[in-house]
């Protein structure tokens, strides 16, 4: 016999646990399966994110920056030292601490919310039933009024490169290396082969980005994609544009294993041998499995949970979020569909507008944006006018040693409504936010250009990029 839920949702990650909290809090009872494990074998909640995505990289990002800064910012300062080293074990040790804090947080958060956590693999059978294998062998099957399905996503694994030990690795493989590489290749430049090679990069490796595209981020405003390329040269990053991966070979044993890399770029065929390989070419919905025969429920060619806008499955009493459907495969992004669609059950509101989801890339300098960028404008016919400025003129930049970078607002040319928020240097993760907020309220140019902004502050280069796009920017030469 089912045990019964008002809702059952399968996923612990960035929508699953959002979806059951909000749920609970609501007053419905709710049961959440997950099948994540720790690095000690013992379950843990949070899913990528938390386990072996945004929370560890983050950790890792800022121990390799401070080791970093030693060597090339200190100086500057008047800070001196000898000899820094980075004890690796120490580094990985912290990460992991972080993980489980918030992990276990998650444990805790369900405790108090009285949801009723199974630890194992769930499958949506027909007529709102889910069968839970878990981790100990065992089935159970419960029963929701609605099922939330938020399996999350897994990296994609190529063909000709398969994942392989602590030599060929995704990014769980590159968070947990026990020394430095001496030579590190990465497949993919995008988000995760930026952040997770900027880390190894500034510990010590020599890291090849090796990208199939002929253009470097082709989905950031090409000036912002530009500035940052120049940065990550300057850092020593080795990224090879239009390089096609077509074969990989482990060689050697033991200690001594290396990875030999066939690509072609325009020069033709060419090979490279590095200590590992990490694979960064993106991720896929973790959808195998999810669905017994008969649900309803249906997959589209990408493997995603086909939903409405309001991430409901057309079965009565299923719906999907985060990873798994159309859209971002962004935690925040995970986070507002899970709360929208335990609101929805509950008869209240709920939406997400996906216009306005912000993106960061963590890389030094940070990069980051929300809404449209010029190319897309260009493309679409859309009038519009723009006004940046450069950290460089910002004092609070200069005074951290950080110049590099600008900020850039893009507004309609006729109604003066902001269409994106383009930013590259420090802290941009967090001033990305002043355009998602003018957005969201439909909000002005000239809105965010009035609003008085604190000085000395990096958000200073917001407010005279948004008084630039009016001609009107006091600190540079309209």
């Amino acid at each position: 016999m089912s045990e019964q839920f008002d809702v059952v949702v399968i996923g612990a990650g960035p929508a699953g646990y959002h979806a059951a909290i909000r749920a609970a809090q609501l007053g419905m009872t709710v049961a959440c399966i997950d099948a994540g494990l720790g690095k000690d074998g013992k379950p843990a909640l949070g899913g990528t994110c938390l386990r072996v995505g945004c929370v560890p990289s983050k950790a890792l990002l800022d121990s390799s920056r401070q080791f970093w800064n030693m060597g090339h910012l200190f100086g500057d300062h008047g800070i001196s030292f000898k000899d820094a080293r980075i004890d690796i074990e120490a580094m990985i040790g912290r990460k992991d601490k972080i993980v489980k804090q918030f992990t276990g947080g998650i444990a805790m958060l369900f405790k108090a919310n009285k949801i009723t956590p199974y630890y194992g693999f769930g499958q949506l059978q027909p007529g709102n039933v889910v069968k839970v294998k878990q981790h100990d062998g065992s089935e159970v099957e419960l029963k929701g009024t609605n099922v939330i399905l938020a399996a999350g996503s897994d990296s994609i694994e190529l063909p000709f490169a398969k994942f392989e030990g602590d030599t060929i690795v995704d990014n769980v493989g590159a968070l947990d290396f026990t020394d430095v590489p001496k030579r590190l290749a990465v497949i993919g430049a995008g988000v995760v082969g930026l952040e997770l090679g900027s880390v190894w990069k500034r510990l010590g490796a020599e890291v090849i980005i090796l990208e199939a595209m002929p253009d470097f981020l082709a989905a950031v405003d090409a000036e912002v994609a530009k500035i940052a390329a120049k940065e990550f040269k300057k850092q020593g990053l080795d990224i090879r544009l239009g390089a096609k991966v077509s074969k990989t070979e482990v060689i050697g044993n033991g200690k001594s294993k290396e990875v030999r890399v066939t690509y072609t770029d325009a020069e033709g065929e060419k090979t490279l041998t590095v200590d590992k390989l990490l694979v960064a070419v993106g991720r896929k919905a973790a959808s195998k499995g999810l669905l017994a025969d008969g649900t309803g429920v249906k997959l589209n060619e990408r493997g995603q949970i086909e939903v409405d806008e309001h991430c409901h499955t057309g079965v009565d009493g299923v719906w999907a979020a985060g990873d798994c459907v159309r859209g971002p495969m962004l935690a925040h992004k995970g986070f507002e569909e899970g709360i929208a669609v335990a609101e929805l059950i509950a008869g209240l509101p709920g939406h997400v507008n996906l216009d306005t989801v912000p993106w960061v890339i963590y890389t030094e300098p940070e990069i980051a944006w929300v809404g449209k960028n010029e190319q897309e404008l260009k493309a679409e016919g859309i009038p519009y006018k723009a006004g940046s400025f450069p950290f460089a003129a910002i004092a609070r930049a200069v005074a951290m040693g950080e110049p590099a970078g600008f900020v850039k607002v893009l507004a309609h040319a006729e109604t003066d409504r902001i269409l994106g928020l383009h930013l590259v240097g420090v802290g941009v993760s967090e001033l990305v936010h002043e355009g998602v907020i003018t957005m969201e309220f439909n909000g002005s140019a000239d809105d965010l250009a009035r609003i008085c902004h604190a000085h000395p502050t990096l958000s200073e280069a917001v407010h005279d990029a948004a008084m630039a796009v009016g001609k009107r920017s006091i600190h540079k030469v309209n």
